[in-house]
């Protein structure tokens, strides 16, 4: 059993996914082959405790293979993260004596794998309120209808989770479940052409009435910004793991600034770009970025694996990480375009795809204006009426 990010993603696997890349982009297809081998490597088990037949690591080390993987190919980096903040969700619950996951970790270490259908067009509320009609039914179950946008995994997920408002009651409530691939009532739009992260194939899902069976639906809460431990896992899980991805594109378009500047000539001076004074700014300030942004995802994953108690400051550290890394990323991979030269313009070379995969970052939450707003709550209270 692997016991580092290393030996679960060896360099021949990250070579061979890497290899895979650039055609699933241009086909704007799933990524089947890479799903397939990292599930035969124990990728998707990684948070899975090993009593459920999981690798039994920490969000710090999911982390730290996300961004590996990510360096190798960022949109099957991006969709398998859907699938870990499930388990990494279920975990953060179970640690804290919460077992209402309990089923996902048991799940996931049978193989079946999680998407997330949370995303909705024009919600920004995001997770305190939902447009999806949660209808309670006679035995306990839930029928679900509305649109989820980004639906990562699509092509894959045999578990969805989703959430959805039921307005039956004496107040609102917002109900999560997960429903089965299996279950009718639902729609796949194959409406995933993108211009950059293509081969997550996050396809527009249509819930049209589907059930989640009674044992499926895990929580209940009401409506507007809550405290529950769920809405800490999902925040937690999401950013810090979206963050690691975003990560690993940084640093590969480092590895790419390198490897091109050495391989430039200079015509004028004869020499390599790597011996040219602007080019090798370039290069340093962007491998200074980064070198920022590694031990902050570290420390945010190790203080949620080490249950640190930010109290009101945690969901501001939470989204300034995201933005940081998103931000971070796109002027990293910014400056490598600029040093490699006009090849690097046409498509189908690695750092082009990066350029286009990178621009994503922009559209996860939380948003730039989402995120300070709420770093700017945090310490400086809310807005006065």
């Amino acid at each position: 059993m692997p016991k580092t990010v290393d030996e679960l993603l060896p360099d021949q696997l990250l070579e061979r996914i890497r290899g895979r890349a650039a055609g699933y982009d241009a086909a704007n297809s799933f990524f089947d082959e890479d799903l397939a081998d990292l599930a035969g490597a124990g990728y998707l088990k990684m948070l899975v405790p090993e009593a459920e037949g999981g690798l039994g690591w920490s969000l710090l080390q999911a982390t730290r293979a996300q961004t590996r993987l990510a360096s190798a190919a960022p949109a099957t980096a991006l969709a398998v993260n859907m699938h870990l903040v499930w388990t990494g969700v279920a975990r953060v619950l179970a640690e804290r004596g919460d077992g209402s996951m309990a089923f996902v970790l048991e799940e996931a270490g049978r193989g079946e794998v999680f998407g997330f259908g949370v995303s909705e067009a024009g919600n920004d509320h995001v997770l305190f309120d939902s447009r999806t009609v949660a209808q309670p039914l006679a035995d306990g179950s839930y029928s679900f209808t509305g649109a989820k946008v980004f639906t990562s995994l699509s092509p894959a997920w045999t578990r969805l989770g989703v959430f959805g408002r039921d307005d039956t009651g004496t107040a609102p409530q917002l109900v999560w479940a997960f429903v089965d691939r299996q279950a009718p009532g639902y729609r796949i739009k194959e409406d995933w052409n993108t211009l950059g992260m293509r081969a997550s194939q996050s396809n527009t899902t249509l819930l049209e009435g589907v059930v989640a069976r009674p044992e499926r639906v895990f929580r209940k809460l009401p409506v507007g910004p809550n405290p529950d431990l769920l809405v800490f896992g999902i925040f937690a899980c999401f950013e810090i793991l979206l963050s690691s991805v975003y990560a690993g594109i940084g640093r590969r378009a480092v590895d790419l600034a390198v490897e091109n500047s050495h391989r430039r000539q200079s015509l004028k001076s004869g020499r390599s770009y790597a011996q040219d004074p602007d080019i090798r700014r370039r290069v340093a300030e962007a491998a200074m970025a980064m070198d920022g942004i590694y031990p902050q995802v570290d420390g945010l994953a190790s203080d949620v694996d080490n249950r640190v108690d930010h109290g009101s400051q945690w969901f501001a550290k939470l989204a300034g990480l995201k933005v940081r890394t998103t931000e971070t990323a796109k002027q990293v991979v910014e400056q490598a375009v600029r040093v490699s030269g006009g090849a690097g313009y046409f498509r189908g070379g690695e750092l082009e795809r990066l350029y286009r995969d990178v621009l994503a970052g922009l559209y996860h939450p939380s948003d730039d204006e989402s995120a300070h707003s709420t770093v700017a709550n945090a310490w400086l209270g809310p807005l006065e009426d």
